[in-house]
């Protein structure tokens, strides 16, 4: 009996020693073995001990900002849109008016931004066609002003914020009934 309590604990001291050393195999691994599976777990290692401001994470991973609904305008979807889209990434679409040249719409461009970046807005110009742009903000509540201030350019022909297309200025007056 004494002889079956001796072979257990050898199997067990065994065992231990074995994970031991696998476990001192694996910290000795050289960095330039390690795999894609590897770098995954050390970086998810990294960033379970790091902590991370809320402003520096990516924007999916940020919480996102509380809306007041005392402040919401029922009548008004705009309102309710801008409120909802404080905080995140947003995109717009202008389109320059006329048949204008891939050099003459990277200009006009070119000069919507500059006057937006001079009014304080962080925005980023892209051309993504001979006579469209996108214009992304950092903060989607701005994203109305930009629009208005971009409808109220005179070569601008529509622009487009999340799928409601706005028309030019010209356009938006025939539109309005006279009084």
């Amino acid at each position: 009996m004494a002889a079956v309590g001796v072979g257990r604990l050898c199997v067990g001291l065994l065992l231990v020693l074995s994970l031991t050393v696998a476990a001192e195999d694996k910290k000795k691994k050289d960095i330039r073995d390690y795999n894609d599976a590897d770098m995954a777990r050390l970086l998810e290692q990294w960033e379970k001990d790091d902590d991370i401001e809320e402003g520096d994470l990516p924007e999916h991973k940020r919480k996102p900002a509380p809306v007041d609904f005392s402040k919401l305008d029922p009548k008004n979807p705009e309102s309710i849109l801008q409120m909802t889209k404080k905080g995140k990434t947003i995109m717009i679409f202008a389109t320059v008016s006329g048949n204008p040249s891939e050099k003459e719409s990277e200009e006009i461009t070119s000069l919507w931004q500059g006057s937006l970046f001079n009014a304080n807005y962080d925005i980023q110009r892209f051309m993504v066609g001979p006579n469209r742009a996108i214009f992304m903000l950092r903060d989607g509540a701005y994203a109305w002003e930009v629009k208005d201030f971009l409808v109220g350019q005179d070569r601008c022909a529509d622009v487009t914020l999340e799928g409601q297309v706005y028309p030019e200025k010209v356009e938006m007056a025939m539109q309005k009934p006279k009084t």
